[in-house]
């Protein structure tokens, strides 16, 4: 994909006004090095406003939050609360003044039980320092009742048996312990359910009636509508706009973040052949049953579903990473191996899981070792890898995939989530994989980096690979699929060709009420 220039950055708007309460930067400034991050940045989070932050990822808003939270110090420029210059120097300190902020990858002690990690460095203590469990137990209570959270945490679970929206919920609650005056949420709702999230907004809403500055980041459009009172917009380290969420638009802000019109981003010719690459007859596992799936080459099919319906599970069966109880599995006419996910990788199938983080990447090693990683057996000489081959591998790919980076040894954690997703995308594409399945493959990502995406699995299906594309985002799925399949509860629900799939046609699949009497939607490709 031939990437659109970047229009120079539009005039910074005129600072507005001061507000009396609430948090401001004002001509924030931040370089590391050569690297200017933020440029002259004034913007105010009213008391009682939800503001959102929006930008690419690289656009300056991680820098802009860890100033006002103390975990960076700008360069130039000043952080003032209700009016008073502030400037945190640590975390401590914007603590202690009231601004908090709710992490997008939470931070919890894997052994010791939720309640003491939501008061974590405030337990309260018996003489002789003693932990007060009936005291804890008391605080626990009430906030769990206060913040809507019950029956949703229990208080007892250690750290290490949380779910990822049940680790987000923890780094929430530990947010609104003692008197908070400015919040800020980063990407909160890209582990929780549709229920979850319904809380979280609920949650948002008390927080503005109670005069709070919220700050909320997030890639999700449909979120950003239905919260925010004023959107800023950020790109290259810029301030490019404020606007009312009630008098702006979709394609106002997308032009403000990355200086270009992306309606187009979906656009691309069908090559789907007759020719069936996966071919999955009744599996069953102890998380779906009786799934009956075919991919043809060239073919992008997307897997539709509430969370919890089983499509992540799905594709971990197929990856040989769960075992299957009964049913089969064929690669290009082979039967696949299951429960031995190097024999799935061998026969030509690559999987790009949910959490790529913790999944997928080696955070503190390369991306040439990222990239390299499912080949070396290719770049091997007797019993030593040929590094200039491997240097050769990686240099290809991260120009391939555009992966914005100074070195191909850059650490991977260093990067955004965009292009950590490339440097996962770029391993598998080494391998030429015949099946390629994307679970959630955007999730946490800016919408530039989106389209990028969404043109490499264009550019596979164009080379032939047969694509699985697992994503909740139901625009998403419309855009990308010839073809779409429902899950619900561990089984499908129903098909829907491209020409046929709305959004009311997929969520009805998605929450049919009688599994056994669904019929497939007409249109489904056998």
């Amino acid at each position: 994909m031939s990437r659109a220039r970047r229009s120079t950055p539009a005039p910074r708007p005129p600072a507005p006004r001061p507000s009396a309460t609430g948090a401001r930067v004002e001509g924030i400034t931040k370089r590391f090095g050569a690297v200017q991050a933020l440029s002259d940045v004034s913007l105010d989070f009213p008391s009682g406003k939800v503001t959102a932050l929006m930008g690419e990822n690289g656009a300056g808003k991680s820098t802009l939050l860890k100033i006002l939270t103390g975990d960076h110090q700008s360069t130039e420029g000043h952080v003032l609360l209700d009016g008073q210059q502030l400037d945190p120097r640590s975390p401590a300190d914007a603590r202690a003044a009231g601004i908090r902020i709710i992490p997008q990858e939470p931070e919890i002690i894997p052994h010791v039980s939720v309640a003491e990690n939501v008061y974590a460095g405030s337990l309260p203590r018996r003489a002789g320092r003693r932990l007060d469990r009936a005291e804890l137990r008391r605080r626990i209570s009430a906030d769990l009742d206060r913040l809507g959270f019950s029956g949703v945490l229990d208080p007892d679970l250690l750290g290490c048996e949380l779910t990822p929206a049940q680790r987000q919920l923890v780094e929430i609650m530990r947010a609104l312990t003692g008197e908070a005056k400015v919040i800020a949420f980063d990407e909160p709702t890209s582990s929780l359910s549709d229920h979850e999230v319904d809380r979280l907004f609920a949650l948002i809403g008390r927080l503005r009636e109670q005069g709070i500055a919220v700050i909320y980041v997030s890639h999700r459009m449909q979120e950003i509508f239905q919260l925010a009172d004023r959107i800023a917009v950020l790109r290259d380290g810029a301030l490019v706009g404020v606007e009312q969420a009630d008098r702006t638009t979709e394609g106002e802000l997308v032009r403000l973040m990355v200086g270009r019109d992306l309606s187009a981003m979906f656009v691309r010719a069908g090559v789907a052949t007759d020719r069936v690459v996966l071919d999955v007859r009744e599996l069953t596992t102890d998380q779906v049953r009786g799934i009956d799936l075919r991919v043809h080459a060239g073919e992008v099919v997307g897997l539709a579903g509430l969370i919890g319906a089983g499509r992540s599970e799905l594709a971990l069966a197929l990856a040989g990473d769960l075992p299957v109880r009964s049913g089969s599995i064929t690669l290009d006419g082979q039967p696949l191996p299951t429960g031995n996910p190097g024999a799935v990788i061998r026969a030509g199938l690559g999987l790009t899981p949910e959490e790529r983080k913790a999944q997928a990447l080696f955070l503190h090693r390369s991306i040439r070792d990222n990239t390299s990683i499912a080949v070396l057996e290719r770049l091997r000489r007797f019993r030593f890898v040929k590094r200039g081959a491997e240097r050769d591998l990686a240099r290809e790919y991260t120009t391939r995939l555009r992966v914005r980076t100074p070195s191909i040894e850059q650490e991977v954690r260093k990067l955004s989530g965009g292009n950590q997703q490339k440097v996962v995308l770029a391993r598998w594409l080494a391998r030429k994989p015949k099946v390629l399945i994307l679970d959630e493959p955007t999730r946490g990502i800016d919408v530039g980096a989106k389209a990028e995406i969404y043109q490499i699995i264009a550019d596979l299906a164009e080379e032939g690979v047969a694509v699985l594309v697992i994503s909740s985002e139901l625009p998403e799925i419309l855009g990308l699929a010839d073809r779409i399949v429902v899950m619900q509860n561990g089984r499908i629900t129903g098909e829907l060709s491209r020409a046929d799939a709305t959004e009311e046609a997929v969520l009805n699949l998605a929450m049919a009420d009688d599994i056994s009497t669904t019929a497939p939607a007409t249109g489904a490709r056998s």
